[in-house]
């Protein structure tokens, strides 16, 4: 009865969890690492033909995305998660895949030109397409035997559609213990899901720390006022209002809001404004929500289901699919609200909607999420004035605005708050999936509070949880350690392009009041130079 924390122990993103017991191998999520990688992850103890079952919490890539490498490598066990968790993976996995191609493809132009290593996908649509055969969905809050002296039951957690805790109960060897995996914990009074639901008695607790710092704002920000603000001063400008959006749930959750807007009025100048969802893995996931509305949405949107209404539709939303219905969207004079992926602006549709947008006063850019360190997103946030967009640069006109408050995640003190609803409170709690600092602080948070023994393991920790002993802590391998000869090596030679720069600069002031031919020839020389070295593609 052991348990091995592997991946997004001391980080954000990466969530995956190794249990042993009564002789069967099972993993909790088995996610892609997205965004800042600090450690090096050890490896699953077991080849991946050796695991029984996948215990999946919810749909998100950091949860479920190297579930198709799993499956290249060998496994052939059920994927065991709720219904419309299964529903959105059969999207969201293919999604992940022709990504993962797409950047193979575009890595191997660049090898083949400069005579570098061949790059492989970590997997392909096939291999995709075999795992989503592999899911086995169970309804929240049954109770399943899903092997011998294991049970397992899957509770609404209101994190995105189909998200779930994950409670196993285990006997072996006359020994009975629980162990609960709290997912990732939802924000309240969310728009469409339910609130996190409580969870009565544990042993054991491994629970996240996205935001095990930090605190929402006390009162519930009036996201209907604002938009509606946002779409009449833009419209009045006679621009556009371009929305960079996570393709599932946050899309859900504006077209929710639009909705709201629309059968309220409080638009009557502008009653039959257009929504564009540009973004295919959008309207897939739309199509989802739609499906699983009796399992996962929430009283008020369930009272807008039995009155016939579907509180994702209304007169005025368009949907393009194909590149082409992509592109005539900005060639439309009309103002309009449009809705693409990526949400921090990072690939896909976004970027080519930014470079005819972000120029024009008139127009909007609406953040409505985090955006994450060096993404282009956190750059318009920011204040940049200019940014190149398919190897132009773009200034930045458009107004910027920030719709604060939308979160899927619950904070410091809505983590504490589902942990205090245990009737019987676990013995001992493992704290992941937060940034490297807060994983410790929040441990400590919760021992202050519930005076529970709470630690966070690095990689490769384990617990033998028969008898409540911390086996080992993990393994602390930072990457920067690694990496940090060449990228001082790097950034020295950056250094001296940047001094070489300046110098161009000092010369190109001391020749003012130069010639008119020979300032036309010295310019010349400079954009070939820079046309050169442009490096936009990289």
């Amino acid at each position: 009865m052991k348990l091995t924390f592997i991946g997004a122990a001391h980080e954000v993103t990466g969530s995956c969890h190794y249990l042993e017991a009564c002789g069967k191998h099972i993993l909790i999520d088995c996610g892609l690492e997205q965004g800042p990688d600090l450690y090096e992850n050890q490896d699953i103890p077991v080849s991946p033909s050796t695991i029984d079952y996948v215990l999946l919490t919810h749909a998100h890539i950091d949860h479920s995305g190297k579930l198709p490498l799993l499956v290249k490598n060998g496994f052939k066990g059920d994927i065991v998660s709720t219904f419309a968790s299964a529903d959105l993976c059969s999207i969201m996995l293919r999604d992940s895949a022709h990504i993962q191609v797409a950047e193979a493809e575009w890595r191997n132009r660049k090898a083949r030109r400069s005579g570098g290593p061949m790059y492989e996908p970590l997997y392909d649509m096939q291999d995709a397409q075999n795992t989503i055969m592999l899911l086995a969905p169970v309804d929240y809050n049954q109770k399943i035997q899903l092997c011998e002296g294991i049970d397992v039951r899957f509770t609404d957690i209101g994190h995105l559609l189909g998200s779930a805790c994950i409670e196993i109960w285990i006997h072996e060897n006359g020994v009975e213990k629980k162990i609960v995996f709290s997912g990732d914990v939802g924000n309240i009074d969310q728009p469409l899901i339910r609130d996190p639901q409580n969870v009565s008695d544990a042993d054991y607790l491994v629970i996240e720390s996205t935001y095990g710092d930090r605190i929402h704002a006390a009162e519930k920000p009036d996201y209907i006022g604002e938009l509606t603000r946002i779409l009449r001063e833009t419209f009045e400008r006679g621009g556009n209002v371009v929305i960079p959006s996570f393709a599932v749930g946050r899309t859900q959750e504006l077209l929710y809001f639009f909705r709201e807007i629309k059968e309220k009025s409080l638009l009557p100048e502008y009653s039959n404004f257009e929504v564009y969802v540009d973004s295919p893995l959008a309207i897939d996931a739309t199509t989802v929500f739609q499906k699983n509305t009796r399992s996962c949405f929430d009283e008020e949107a369930m009272a807008l289901i039995n009155q016939g209404i579907n509180p994702l539709l209304f007169p005025g939303l368009k949907t393009t699919i194909t590149s082409e219905e992509s592109k005539l969207i900005n060639f439309d004079d009309k103002p309009k609200v449009i809705l693409s992926a990526s949400g921090m602006c990072e690939a896909g549709r976004i970027r080519h909607h930014l470079k005819h947008n972000l120029w024009r006063r008139e127009c909007t850019v609406l953040f409505v999420g985090y955006q994450a360190e060096g993404t282009l997103g956190r750059k318009l946030v920011e204040g940049a004035d200019c940014v190149k967009l398919f190897g132009e640069n773009i200034e930045v006109n458009a107004h910027i605005e920030i719709l604060q408050g939308i979160s899927g995640h619950a904070d410091m003190n809505g983590l504490l708050n589902w942990l205090d609803g245990f009737s019987k409170k676990p013995s001992h709690v493992f704290v992941v999936h937060g940034e490297d600092a807060v994983t410790d602080s929040f441990a400590h948070t919760i021992t202050d509070r519930f005076h529970i023994p709470a630690f966070a393991p690095y990689s490769g920790g384990a617990v033998d949880l028969a008898t409540d002993t911390i086996l080992s802590p993990g393994i602390k391998i930072p990457k920067k350690a690694v990496e940090k000869p060449a990228r001082q090596r790097a950034s020295a030679a950056f250094g001296r392009v940047v001094a070489a720069a300046k110098r161009l600069m000092d010369v190109v002031l001391k020749n003012e009041g130069l010639a008119n031919k020979d300032l036309a020839k010295f310019e010349t020389q400079i954009q070939n130079l820079a046309d050169k070295w442009d490096r936009d593609d990289v």
